[in-house]
């Protein structure tokens, strides 16, 4: 078992790496989709005790969410914008391959010095949390293009809920399910956003938005 979610994790290290590193951006989502399936299986597989109907429905939940719908919903914001590429983003690829690599030395240097129980199914866990939260804050400040931008969204979602598997698998079903559902909301109206200034403006360039005057 233990295999298996280190495994697992590095694969979601690479989802990050490849994040980052592509300019395609229906790659891009189909890197998420992938990084919300993998984590889907995590509730499954980070405990200790034998499975409960809570670890199964959240997993459910997780993977039909992160690794179908919000997917799903971004394609279709893809297809209505007409953008297949980052042309021009604020740090390049190869640049930004560099910078994940700090960034992912940074989360295994603070991950293995924070002052928290390591978990019981892998002591990677930590820093794959720290690094993919860091690595989708990246992507918000170094991406034009609002599709990427609410990837990067995404992504750091994805690293608070990997560090709350890791320190909060006691919290409330209910309060798990609600954030997913927070999520939701807030992937659903970006996407209706994305639509909206590519309709007025032509482009999804949000930092061309700033040029804009009365």
């Amino acid at each position: 078992m233990r295999l298996l979610v280190d495994a697992l994790i590095v694969l979601l290290i690479l989802t990050n790496l490849r994040l980052v590193a592509s300019s395609h951006l229906a790659a891009c989502i189909y890197v998420v989709a992938l990084q919300g399936l993998v984590l889907g299986l995590l509730p499954l597989l980070v405990g200790t005790d034998p499975l409960t109907l809570r670890a199964c429905v959240l997993s459910g939940l997780t993977m039909v969410l992160k690794g179908i719908i919000f997917p799903w919903l971004l394609l279709r914001a893809l297809r209505a914008v007409q953008v297949r590429k980052e042309m021009e983003p604020l740090v390049g690829y190869t640049t930004s391959l560099l910078v994940g690599a700090v960034l992912l030395a940074l989360a295994m240097w603070f991950g293995r010095r924070l002052p928290l129980p390591v978990s019981e199914a892998s002591p990677l866990m930590v820093p794959l949390a720290l690094f993919t939260i860091m690595i989708g804050l990246f992507a918000i400040v170094s991406r034009r293009k609002a599709l990427t931008q609410v990837l990067g969204y995404l992504v750091m979602e994805n690293g608070i809920y990997a560090f709350g598997l890791t320190f909060a698998r006691e919290e409330p079903l209910l309060v798990e399910l609600g954030t997913l559902l927070d999520i939701f909301m807030a992937v659903f109206v970006m996407g209706i956003t994305i639509f909206h200034i590519s309709r007025e403006f032509d482009h999804i360039d949000t930092d061309r938005l700033s040029l804009l005057k009365d």
